[in-house]
């Protein structure tokens, strides 16, 4: 029998995170929604301070929680607060939920490691907070560039991204 793990992540438009994390290996599904703000029943229309999140369900046999952050951090930009690309507010910031105190713990030391590793010009400005509700967006917002494939999305994998662990900068 096949453990699974969850984890939910935010990092601008779900529909991107959603389109390129989908595809690692390990990751069984995905869905996209609201978490971390102050509207119960979030909507695409009435979300509040929420951020556009996605919940990704994995098999950690396959992948790991660190794996899942370091590929977050490689097709987002974790230093601009409450933006990413076109999209500017707290429904687009760079968050991690983390579900208990080991997830938090690695979403600590890799946001340190992303910081030392001068893989971004500036300072991580990602949110770390533990999960609250997440709710479900709109069948219009689930596999939106599964079915628009030319649709917006700002989140593209950075080629050559590579994070080392530990506090030794990356070598270019």
């Amino acid at each position: 029998m096949t453990t699974t793990q969850k984890a939910i992540l935010a990092g601008g438009c779900f529909w991107g995170m959603q389109d390129l994390i989908r595809k690692l290996p390990g990751v069984i599904s995905t869905r996209v929604g609201y978490t971390g703000g102050d509207v119960p029943n979030a909507t695409y229309r009435d979300h509040g301070t929420h951020a556009e999140a996605i919940e990704i369900v994995y098999n950690p046999n396959r992948t790991t929680y660190r794996d899942l952050l370091e590929f977050f951090f490689q097709i987002h930009d974790p230093t601009t607060l409450d933006r990413q690309g076109n999209d500017i507010g707290t429904s687009y910031r760079s968050a991690i939920f983390y579900l208990d105190q080991e997830q938090k713990r690695v979403a600590e030391d890799t946001i340190a490691d992303v910081d030392a590793s001068g893989q971004w010009p500036g300072k991580v400005v990602t949110e770390v907070s533990a999960a609250g509700p997440f709710w479900k967006a709109e069948p219009e917002h689930q596999d939106y560039l599964e079915r628009y494939p030319a649709g917006y999305t700002c989140h593209f994998v950075r080629p050559g991204w590579k994070l080392r662990r530990g506090d030794a900068p990356a070598v270019s």
